[in-house]
């Protein structure tokens, strides 16, 4: 199918997420390997952004792919949730190995908002709250929650320990330390015995990729269990090694209550998520119903194809490649920080990277909040005719490449935003 034809059928008969369907440019893309995929005329696009922060193996790994083509000539490829297979047994077994401490049992589901919905069912029903459903929509800050509100009662949100525009202190002690007790207040106001759980982005991922100030996990950790509060760490988008440990969780040296997964599980290849539990919240669900379920839970064929994944994940090296590479990317941002006046900030921890931009010297982002701008309108534009793929979000340019990525490609990936950052400087007010 050629481009045009491609583009005009999705976009007559097929919705968009998060767009105005008059207004969506589709990019229309034909086949992908590694770390580019090409459009149907042969364009090839340097994919700098694992699609959506899930593609960490590579697109189109041939290991997955073999053992995919093989759970297909099984013959089993969907039974309903009340069964055993092979793959659902195997999976489980595997994460339970690699999940560190007693996060021995799971939950399998379709993606991570279904995992995050599952996670707060499964703490309100341990906690023995009532309301045992809830809309992952109104867990988020971000702010395409607005369009989906007045939501589910019972959610309170509070501020990350790097607001995105105000600050706890200067330094990470400070702002480990005001933030907490901002949070202890929190809780205060709201009755420790209401909450059931708190669910976080070990490192914030679409809003900024933020990893937290040294210490803040622990001391977050040892603050709910003052107050008998579970933990859900949502490591949907930084977990299976894109910080450079499997998962985000594991930089602060804690163990949350509850753990939620998806995209690195399966890197896309097929839908798949899970939910992780400790062995007491575990128990409880064995002699209590899990009032949950899913048409699709432990699909086999999904099951079979995290398999694959994760033996690529290890065997290959990755969370530790993503380790290593880690001080490469930052060396090209501390590069772009010294000839650009538009660069404000880099960030990065593992392959898991974003880029601010600044409009000014007084540092005001290069777009608002929860909107954009001519600069980076025209840097979005560049950056597809150039042939990079990443998301150029407010006044962001994000920065999340497979962790197969080569020092060469990640080199020629920094050097077309270097390019696109000439185009930001011009409109920078000194």
């Amino acid at each position: 199918m050629d481009t045009e034809k491609m583009i005009e059928l999705c976009k007559a008969h097929t919705m968009y997420t998060w767009a105005r369907g008059d207004a969506v440019a589709p990019l229309p893309v034909e086949r992908a390997e590694g770390v580019y995929f090409w459009t149907p005329d042969g364009k090839r696009f340097l994919d700098f952004n694992s699609q959506l922060m899930c593609v960490n193996i590579g697109h189109s790994h041939p290991r997955v792919l073999e053992a995919m083509k093989q759970a297909l000539s099984e013959q089993l490829l969907y039974v309903f949730p009340a069964t055993a297979t092979r793959p659902r047994a195997l999976l489980g077994e595997r994460l339970a190995r690699i999940m560190p401490g007693d996060i021995n049992t799971f939950f399998f589901t379709l993606g991570g908002a279904e995992a995050n919905e599952n996670a707060i069912r499964a703490a309100r029903l341990y906690r023995s709250y009532h309301g045992a459903t809830n809309l992952c929509m109104q867990l988020t800050g971000d702010p395409r929650r607005w369009a989906n509100e007045p939501g589910t009662p019972g959610i309170v949100h509070v501020m990350d320990p790097k607001p995105y525009n105000y600050s706890f202190g200067e330094t990470e002690a400070e702002q480990c330390e005001q933030n907490l007790r901002y949070l202890e207040e929190v809780i205060q106001y709201e009755g420790a015995q209401n909450i059931a759980a708190m669910i976080i982005e070990p490192v914030t991922g679409t809003n900024g990729i933020l990893p937290p100030p040294a210490g803040y996990l622990r001391g977050l950790r040892d603050l709910l269990d003052r107050n008998g509060i579970l933990l859900i760490c949502d490591e949907v988008m930084a977990g299976f090694g894109r910080t450079g440990k499997m998962f985000a969780f594991e930089h602060g040296d804690i163990l949350p209550d509850i753990v939620t997964m998806a995209k690195g599980l399966t890197c896309g290849y097929i839908p798949l998520g899970a939910v992780g539990l400790r062995d007491p919240i575990a128990r409880h669900f064995q002699e209590n119903v899990f009032w949950g379920g899913l048409t699709y839970n432990s699909h086999s064929l999904a099951c079979s194809t995290a398999l694959a994944v994760l033996d690529v994940l290890e065997d290959e090296g990755l969370v530790q490649r993503a380790a290593e590479m880690q001080s490469l990317m930052r060396g090209h941002m501390d590069a772009l920080a010294a000839k650009h006046p538009s660069f404000k900030e880099g960030r990065c921890i593992g392959l898991f990277g974003m880029i601010d931009l600044q409009r000014n010297s007084s540092g005001d982002p290069a777009a608002p909040y929860n909107g954009s701008s001519e600069a980076m309108g025209e840097l979005g534009r560049f950056f597809r005719e150039q042939g990079l793929f990443t998301f150029v979000r407010w006044g962001h340019v994000m920065c999340n490449p497979p962790l197969t990525i080569t020092e060469e490609q990640l080199a020629a990936g920094f050097d077309i935003i270097d390019r696109g950052l000439s185009l930001v400087d011009k409109h920078f007010e000194g």
